[in-house]
């Protein structure tokens, strides 16, 4: 074996059986479940233990994210929207109904990630017109969080299922 080899190897694009994409998994959904509309969790945590200075900072912290969020949905969400849902058809056609694996694990990736921008962005349309604060943030926060890991915790299952299923039959093939 070669450094080509060894290289292309590393960076083979069988998703399934490769660790990079794995790893990739794992860090999205971490970052996902970490920053919930774009405030970190810690954050959360620290202002609802000791108030104060720290609850003023996420009020304002999750007002700057959310005011920011709804002003590019509103000036370019349509399109943004119709794009990305055009790429998550052509992963979801070129994976289950041509069978490339790529395509398969991408949409398997990026399909529930959605989800959880979908509920991101929800918070932050009740946060811009509720003007939520307080408890009431962190509560709202705290909730949209749990949601955020029951989808990345079932689309883990799902595409480990997936990827050991189809890495059993390719080997048949």
């Amino acid at each position: 074996m070669n450094l080509t080899d060894s290289l292309l190897s590393t960076i083979d694009l069988r998703s399934f059986s490769n660790l990079w994409f794995w790893l990739v998994l794992a860090v999205a959904w971490s970052n996902v479940t970490h920053f919930v509309m774009g405030v970190p969790f810690d954050m959360v945590q620290r202002a609802r233990r000791r108030g104060g200075e720290g609850l003023e900072d996420l009020n304002t912290l999750a007002l700057i994210q959310a005011r920011r969020r709804m002003t590019i949905l509103r000036s370019s969400g349509a399109w943004l929207v119709g794009f990305w849902l055009t790429v998550l058809t052509m992963l979801g056609v070129l994976g289950f109904w041509y069978g490339y694996e790529l395509s398969q694990a991408l949409f398997l990736l990026l399909g529930p990630l959605t989800l959880g921008a979908w509920l991101s962005l929800r918070l932050s349309a009740r946060v811009e017109a509720q003007a939520l604060q307080g408890e009431a943030l962190v509560k709202a926060i705290f909730w949209t969080r749990m949601l955020i890991q029951v989808i990345g915790l079932s689309a883990i299952f799902v595409t480990t299922m997936w990827g050991m299923w189809h890495n059993l039959t390719a080997r048949m093939l």
